[in-house]
């Protein structure tokens, strides 16, 4: 099978046009929509449908896509060290982490590594954990940060845990309280994550234990909407520390929630893959600004 028409089809699926494509892989819109049909040709396979003249994947397409795409990005990455090599830069940092940790974190933490490396280049994205774990292993990043559980023997992880902080709507009665817990909020209007996300199975639990009634109303799968949902009104919700760090504040108010509903974290590296000192130097780092919001860690070390 040859590589360049499942590369159009990762490139129409990555940037949701076949105009878009054509611009990343440098190649006319002819030549992505014969790629296209190469593929559904050799393949057997209807990939693309259209709505609103707009082509759509199939599940099948959407499984070749999740197949090809750590080789897509892998040859990516080569490209990118070439052209380092060729700018003469110093070195690449390269991390991966989730999307709670992405919308400014882990830019914030990144912008301030680099203050004393100007020629450093750096190689970012947020990403799901499982993909993130996948990522370290085939070399294509040298650190995630990602949530639990680590599915995979051959990562390195170091584990810590973060406390979810309770918002509520600005206006809401139930800001008279210093501390929320399952009782005082029996019966009242949940944002949560997804079913098999920690905190949603913790919360339940939590509610579970002194028989108080958890009304889930909208189910979500970022930390980021469901705080816009708060904001709108919608209900409560427990948010990760680092949402919150980096939002302006307004339209919610904050209370903490007892018993703690936690989120693991773990950082992760290859055991198989030696870190550069770039990783090193960037590891060490993120590791204590980490250290620095968590409740506690798996290595023993305390946090304030």
């Amino acid at each position: 099978m040859r590589f360049r028409p499942l590369q159009a089809l990762h490139a129409v699926i990555e940037t949701g046009t076949v105009t878009a494509a054509a611009q990343t892989l440098g190649v006319s819109q002819p030549a992505v929509s014969n790629l296209l049909a190469q593929l559904e040709a050799q393949t057997r396979l209807k990939l693309f449908h259209r709505k609103s003249g707009r082509l759509m994947p199939t599940p099948e397409a959407m499984a070749l896509y999740q197949e090809v795409d750590t080789v897509v990005r892998g040859l990516d990455h080569v490209s990118q060290v070439v052209t380092d090599l060729q700018n003469q830069q110093v070195g690449q940092l390269q991390v991966a982490a989730t999307h709670a940790l992405s919308f400014g974190f882990l830019p914030d933490q990144i912008a301030g590594f680099l203050e004393s490396r100007p020629n450093l280049s750096v190689s970012f994205q947020a990403q799901t954990s499982n993909k993130i774990q996948e990522w370290v292993l085939a070399g294509l990043f040298e650190i995630g940060i990602c949530e639990l559980p680590i599915l995979h023997d051959a990562l390195t992880a170091e584990i810590m845990h973060f406390e979810t902080i309770c918002v509520l709507p600005e206006q809401s009665i139930l800001a008279k309280h210093a501390v929320l817990t399952p009782g005082l909020l029996d019966d009242t209007p949940f944002i949560v994550m997804g079913l098999d996300h920690m905190t949603h199975r913790r919360t339940r639990e939590a509610f579970q234990a002194v028989s108080a009634r958890w009304r889930t109303q909208i189910h979500t799968h970022l930390f980021h909407n469901m705080l816009s949902f708060v904001k709108l009104g919608m209900g409560v919700s427990l948010i990760d520390p680092f949402t919150l760090m980096y939002d302006s504040g307004d339209g919610y108010t904050e209370r903490p929630f007892k018993p703690p509903v936690l989120l693991d974290i773990a950082i992760v590296t290859s055991k198989n893959r030696p870190l550069s000192a770039v990783g090193q130097q960037f590891l060490q780092h993120i590791r204590g600004e980490l250290l620095r919001h968590a409740t506690h860690s798996d290595t023993g070390a305390a946090a304030s």
